[in-house]
């Protein structure tokens, strides 16, 4: 299945990278859209998420010890600027929201899970988080390649279609990225480029994908928590 990637307002960045399976070319990229970031905002400050909402999603989640200590060592290098830190079981890939909980009758969410595991899902596949960047509401790594993780992202999507849940957001929409920490405030984005611009010359981390997950989502206390409500295995993982 192929993924065009197209340009969005709401994506960060707007437009896509020109290879969106080189390593090299996603990072300069990303790089290059958050050097026309003048001003951090405040990622809590969200007008689509009230303080009592939860949502389920779809997630990559990564408990690598190679990831977690990369991770935290750059929050340490960046801990002045004050951000609210992504803590160790919390490192993760936002794949799309399915809908609000509410809204969403468990047995539909199994049918749901059972129709994705019907899909010729992708075989489990390696990852690259690339430090260091950041988008106006957050600090993150790139991440390569992009194929794999759009591919499981349409696949996703026509899931929900089929058993006729709301449309999730296009792929062609999707900016893969591996956050560390949520500003939370306004503030120069300069202050955070030269924080975070050293941790450019370390080395990308080594990661591998076997796993989806749907989640129930909510937040509280400057982070985001959920339960895992199904685990999907890759194929081949």
């Amino acid at each position: 299945m192929t993924v065009r990637l197209v340009p969005h307002p709401a994506s960060f960045p707007t437009d896509p990278p020109l290879d969106p399976d080189s390593a090299w070319s996603i990072a300069a990229h990303d790089w290059h859209a958050f050097d026309q970031v003048t001003t951090m905002i405040d990622h809590w400050d969200r007008s689509n998420w009230d303080p009592e909402m939860r949502a389920i999603y779809w997630l990559l989640t990564f408990s690598s010890p190679l990831l977690v200590d990369h991770a935290q060592q750059c929050q340490s290098v960046i801990r002045h600027l004050g951000f609210d830190e992504i803590d160790r079981e919390s490192l993760h890939l936002t794949l799309g929201r399915i809908g609000l909980a509410g809204a969403l009758p468990r047995s539909q969410l199994r049918r749901l899970a059972a129709a994705v595991r019907r899909q010729r899902l992708p075989h489990g596949f390696p990852l690259s988080a690339i430090p260091m960047t950041a988008s106006r509401g957050a600090v993150r790594y790139s991440v390569a390649p992009w194929t794999p993780v759009l591919t499981l992202h349409a696949q996703l999507a026509r899931a929900s279609s089929t058993v006729g849940l709301p449309s999730m957001s296009s792929s062609g929409y999707l900016r893969p990225h591996l956050g560390i920490a949520y500003c939370n405030r306004s503030l120069p984005a300069s202050e955070v480029r030269a924080a975070i611009e050293p941790l450019r010359l370390l080395q990308p981390v080594p990661l591998f994908v076997d796993r989806v997950q749907m989640v129930e989502m909510w937040r509280t206390d400057a982070a985001y928590h959920w339960q895992i409500m199904e685990e999907i295995p890759l194929p081949g993982a």
